[in-house]
């Protein structure tokens, strides 16, 4: 598994306030748990090649699954690596696509449910939450707007549906203009169309739900129930005031329990909406997960999850990693049972096929049938999502395309050290310099930095240009920049909880100011993997005993992330947030004739 982990980019905070008064598809595999042949009718196999989801007269319905998840805001094509897919090719090679953007996504699905009467749309969570400016300079109300016209039937909630707190999910859910930054336009919002599930996020004070914990889809006698939970570990990676006075529970206990709940009104058709995640073994959207054997192309947290949740849930639509998979892992009876999830940014959906069976009320589990396709943009954009862009643009557009600095090539955040983490550590540290001039070093979680810069113009501003939108797109989250005091003991310890405790198995490697340099060996294993004696700060061997001033945004200051060193630093102060010392750093080092280059991201020295 690499250093820093797809999970590791869910540093999940609460998002930026307002600062503003025919079918197109890349196909995957296709997962099939089995063709065995139906009685009564032909094969699932057969009646794929008869033309798709034929299955309808007599015992058998076919009902269409459409899923998506973590679309986390992003209704306009994501730019850069974020806004493209893998796909591995028959030779074995691979090439990428692009990918995303609500006005194709919503023609992508209109197209693939055409000629289907039994359709279902379903999201596994973080449909909104560190999104680019369009939708999180309004708290995502653009957003819920076009999830609904997308037609979304249900989604479970995920960890940043709580980045700004229940009662601001709540007004998602039911409507009504922002208590604080009221409505943006002529129309009060109305809120989302679709049920939020929350089944395993509880009122510390009542123990029930804040939301609806299940939701039946009925039609013509088909009925298909959807339990919704989130990461039992949501608290540790949003802000302590986003989940107060809520308690989240165990994944599988929850969505057993509700599954017994649903079996006695009759319900036994179940799919579980499930904001937790894995990794494939691949990066490819078309990886063949079920080879050589069911699951053992996928690891993390989703494999055990899905071999102890109870047999008479049907599928599981998961999220939270940013993955792509199709897979079959079995459940706790050893049967094979279809496990998906869509990447994110809307760049993919799955297509499943369950097969309901009238007699009994159940899926018909060796029927069901899965795959991703990607959302190309070789299609025609949706007219009504093109309005929708336009209208939030417009509003933006004041803010968003202020120039804040100039770059000469693109700007990656991906990798164990990326670029763009170096350069916003050193944004951090100069703005420390500025609060405090004894300030040492400055630490960044990868997490928190959701995009790449991009050097093409993206919206007329000019190649090179880095606009606010651009900067709002790379760190939304509103954190501050703030400065404690560590023992240089703490900052090595710090170090290492990179890849021991919660992070030993999904390491998050900080992002770290110039001066700092370390050897991160991972032939080892644990905390052992930091090479205790090649940390450096300016040359010179870290001093155990002496005070170092550290800055570090208010999410690690609060020890998020599994870095609860972090979280004991002492004389504190609270600085600018986070994007506006970005926006510092690029003003004062950068003009259209002297721009900044990528930095080299040779800072960690990495052993594998």
């Amino acid at each position: 598994m690499p250093a820093t982990s797809p999970a590791s980019a869910h540093q999940e905070r609460r998002r930026r306030t307002n600062r503003f008064v025919a079918l197109t598809a890349g196909v995957v595999t296709v997962g099939a748990l089995a063709a065995a042949a139906l009685p009564g009718s032909a094969s699932a196999g057969e009646e794929h090649r008869k033309g798709g989801h034929g299955h309808g007269h007599g015992r058998y319905q076919d009902v269409q699954l459409l899923s998506f998840n973590d679309l986390h805001g992003n209704l306009e094509p994501p730019a850069g690596s974020s806004g493209r897919v893998t796909e591995h090719q028959p030779d074995g090679t691979t090439k990428t696509i692009d990918a995303g953007g609500v006005e194709y996504l919503a023609t992508h699905l209109r197209q693939a449910r055409k000629g289907e009467k039994y359709s279902i749309t379903a999201a596994g969570g973080d449909m909104v939450g560190a999104s680019p400016l369009i939708s999180g300079l309004f708290h995502d109300e653009p957003t819920i707007e076009a999830l609904n016209k997308l037609d979304l039937d249900v989604t479970s909630v995920g960890n940043h549906e709580f980045d700004e707190g229940a009662r601001e999910l709540a007004r998602l859910q039911k409507g009504g203009c922002h208590p604080k930054d009221g409505c943006y336009t002529d129309k009060k919002f109305k809120g989302a169309d679709f049920p939020y599930l929350a089944a395993n996020v509880l009122d510390e004070k009542t123990r029930k739900p804040i939301l609806k914990p299940y939701w039946v889809w009925k039609k013509n006698g088909v009925k298909v129930g959807f339990i919704g939970v989130t990461l039992e570990g949501t608290p540790d990676i949003v802000s302590a005031e986003g989940v107060k006075g809520l308690s989240f529970k165990d994944e599988v206990e929850t969505i057993n329990k509700y599954a017994k709940v649903l079996q006695k009104q009759g319900v036994k058709s179940i799919v579980a909406l499930l904001h937790e995640g894995g990794f494939p073994a691949s990066t490819s959207y078309n990886y063949d997960c079920d080879s050589p054997g069911a699951g053992d192309g996928i690891s993390g947290p989703i494999v055990d999850i899905a071999k102890n949740v109870t047999p008479q849930v049907d599928a599981l639509v998961t999220g939270h990693t940013h993955n792509a998979y199709v897979c079959s892992i079995d459940d706790p009876a050893g049967k094979p049972r279809m496990v998906t999830s869509a990447a994110s940014f809307g760049r993919l959906y799955t297509d499943t096929t369950l097969t309901y069976d009238r007699k009994t009320g159940d899926i018909a589990r060796t029927a069901v049938k899965s795959a991703n396709r990607v959302v190309t943009r070789d299609v025609p954009k949706a007219p009504d999502m093109t309005r929708l862009i336009s209208k939030w643009n417009t509003l933006a557009a004041p803010i968003g395309n202020k120039p804040i600095g100039y770059i000469s090539g693109d700007i990656g955040n991906t990798g164990s050290e990326s670029p763009l983490g170096d350069l916003i550590a050193d944004a951090q540290l100069a703005h420390g310099k500025q609060l405090d001039p004894e300030t040492d070093l400055a630490l960044m979680n990868p997490g928190g930095i959701r995009a790449p810069l991009t050097y093409a113009a993206k919206a007329g501003e000019g190649d090179g240009v880095v606009t606010y939108a651009e900067g709002f797109t790379v760190q939304p989250f509103a954190n501050t920049v703030n400065l404690q005091d560590f023992t240089g003991a703490q900052v090595v310890q710090a170090l290492k909880e990179q890849v021991s405790g919660p992070n030993e198995a999904s390491p998050k490697v900080l992002q770290v100011s110039s001066g700092l340099t370390y050897t991160l060996d991972l032939t080892k294993s644990g905390a052992d993997r930091v090479v205790t004696d090649s940390i450096r700060l300016n040359g010179a061997p870290i001093d155990p005993a002496a005070t170092y001033r550290v800055a570090t945004n208010s999410f690690l200051a609060g020890g998020g992330d599994g870095f609860p060193t972090l979280g004991q630093g002492t004389n504190d102060v609270v600085g600018s947030d986070d994007l506006t010392a970005l926006e510092q750093y690029l003003t004062a080092n950068s003009s259209a004739s002297n721009p900044i280059a990528p930095p080299k991201a040779d800072r960690i020295t990495i052993v594998k």
